[in-house]
């Protein structure tokens, strides 16, 4: 999941579904590369875990997973409470050596 979130154009593509589906000749209208660059990047997505894809018709519909970033929220919710109480230490710290040194 976090290797296909490290492509800008795919952090583009989940900003355009964030909201609403979308199909992907309208996704790859937004964007320079080749129509079916833009396939590969929303098929990479898909197998991820971070879109869902509906046909309806030859459509295909791409919206985000929201499951997915739920499950990616909690991931890096460890690591930053852990950073956060680093940073809360650290601040501690050098409160009590300036306290220290007045």
């Amino acid at each position: 999941m976090l290797k296909a979130l490290a492509e800008p154009q795919r952090i583009a593509v989940l900003r355009l579904v964030h909201a609403q589906e979308l199909p992907a000749g309208e996704i790859a209208a937004h964007f320079k590369t080749s129509r079916q660059a833009i396939s590969q990047h929303l098929k990479l997505m898909t197998d991820a875990g971070l879109l869902e894809l509906r046909r309806d018709g030859t459509r295909r519909l791409y919206r985000i997973r929201q499951q997915a970033f739920g499950d990616l929220r909690t991931f890096l919710d460890i690591f930053w409470g852990d950073s956060l109480q680093k940073l809360k230490r650290r601040v501690e710290g050098d409160r009590e050596a300036r306290q220290r040194g007045q």
